[in-house]
């Protein structure tokens, strides 16, 4: 390629606007600097698309992970980009704004960037609080998820209460809203049990996010009287949600609060182990082992009136074998509530231990494991890289302040992309010739009979 066009290439992450008006300048790869033109107002469709899917491709992020900085530019190369994606949260498209906003999202759950997020927490909090109340379904699952990673990004602080101050409302107006998308009023009810359980710094509000929560997932209580199995509907989803959100918020109330809702729900709850729905039937599970954890925590001689009752039904589920079911639903509900069973009947927890770089942490009791399954389901495949680094994350699971690695120790620890590529492509070669030989033997038994 000639100089002079090599000179002229864009700098990486396109040549859009990094922050708005048209004496902006936007670095070149060459190190120049040039005058950019704002995003019109009556033209958001080509090129300002074009520009979100340079900034905000999901793979960039989610997939390689904080690994992105190392192998493809600097932590300014990601600035760059999340300045980008941050104007565009503005934009008059919705596909545009909803990419922005996952955009940002996959990044802050792959990399620590508490500097850069502390300085525009007002911009980008106005921004999901404009896509919570104006957007529609997917647009306001991404303002919530991205409001959920915001949040464990700056940890406990006046900041995160700023923000829960700011979006509590709009999302305790959308999980109550029947008129909403079930999907995006399901997203906010986590976010909302994952936001108060950073933030809140005032019981009272504490209270009345839990007040929130059980009255969405009450709904699917049996009636008095009422014997039958509960039959899912298009809201069990949104009830799990909020059972799982207001089961993480009784982790952290006082104990005089902890003892008042286990009267109001112990006999209740298990109503919920006879859902058609395996996911319900698991969330009400595990609901219930925490919540005897709970118990036996204040008083180690509690007593649960109705415990044969419940070991019986909690022990058909451990060993279920209704043909009506899915083989899959059938096995991951057996391995729960075998857990479940043993918790309740003998106090008993299997110790679970995860490794993230050179660490590793058990995983001892209900509430480290529910803790721990709510964040993992927020961050994804960041969980690992926010365990080694974020210092809230960390002091939630007592894992002391961040091991320092120097960058040799970093570089053994990490897997090259071609390297992944090859263990890929080793993978799906094994399985193919797998059934390639499965095909053949029953080929060669339909010819012999």
């Amino acid at each position: 390629m000639p100089k002079n066009k090599k000179r002229n290439t864009p700098h990486r992450g396109g040549s859009g606007s990094g922050g708005g008006g048209s004496g902006a300048a936007a670095a070149t790869a060459g190190g120049q600097h040039r005058n950019v033109q704002p995003f019109s107002d009556e033209d958001a469709s080509i090129e300002t698309m074009s520009h979100c899917s340079g900034y905000s491709d999901p793979s960039s992020f989610a997939e390689d992970g904080p690994e992105v900085l190392d192998e493809e530019g600097t932590q300014e190369d990601l600035e760059y980009k999340l300045k980008g994606l941050i104007d565009l949260t503005l934009d008059k498209s919705v596909k545009t704004r909803q990419a922005a906003l996952e955009g940002i999202k996959n990044a802050l759950a792959s990399k620590m960037l508490y500097e850069f997020i502390l300085e525009r927490r007002m911009t980008l909090t106005d921004s999901i609080e404009r896509c919570l109340k104006k957007g529609k379904s997917d647009e306001q699952r991404a303002a919530a998820a991205l409001a959920s990673v915001l949040c464990i990004q700056l940890g406990p602080g006046i900041e995160s209460e700023e923000i829960l101050k700011t979006l509590g409302p709009v999302l305790k107006k959308i999980i109550c809203d029947g008129t909403a998308s079930i999907q995006a009023r399901q997203t906010c009810a986590t976010c909302f049990g994952v936001c108060c359980f950073i933030a809140t710094d005032d019981i009272t509000e504490l209270y009345s996010t839990l007040e929130c929560l059980e009255s969405i997932f009450t709904k699917s209580y049996l009636k008095e009287n009422d014997t039958n199995v509960i039959c899912s509907t298009p809201n069990t989803v949104l009830h799990i949600s909020s059972l799982l959100a207001w089961t993480l918020l009784l982790t952290i109330c006082p104990i005089n609060e902890v003892k008042k809702k286990l009267e109001m729900h112990f006999h209740k709850l298990p109503s919920l182990l006879s859902c058609d729905d395996v996911n319900m039937r698991i969330a009400a599970g595990e609901s219930l082992a925490l919540l005897f954890e709970l118990a036996r925590g204040m008083e180690s001689d509690f007593f649960y009136e109705d415990m044969e009752s419940l070991t019986q039904m909690l022990r058909a589920l451990a060993t279920d074998g209704n043909k009506h079911r899915a083989k899959v639903d059938k096995r991951k509900q057996r391995s729960v509530f075998r857990d479940v069973l043993r918790a309740v009947e003998e106090r008993d927890f299997p110790t679970e231990t995860v490794k993230f770089g050179p660490e590793r942490m058990y995983i001892d009791s209900w509430v480290k494991k529910h803790t721990y399954d709510t964040f993992k389901e927020v961050l994804g495949s960041g969980m690992q890289y926010h365990l080694q680094s974020n210092e809230f994350l960390r002091n939630v699971f007592e894992l002391g302040p961040p091991v320092l690695l120097d960058a040799a120790t970093l570089k053994t620890m990490k897997i090259s992309r071609f390297e992944r590529h090859l263990y890929n492509s080793a993978a799906f070669k094994a399985r193919t010739k797998a059934r390639s030989k499965c095909r053949d033997k029953r080929t060669d038994v339909g010819e012999f009979f």
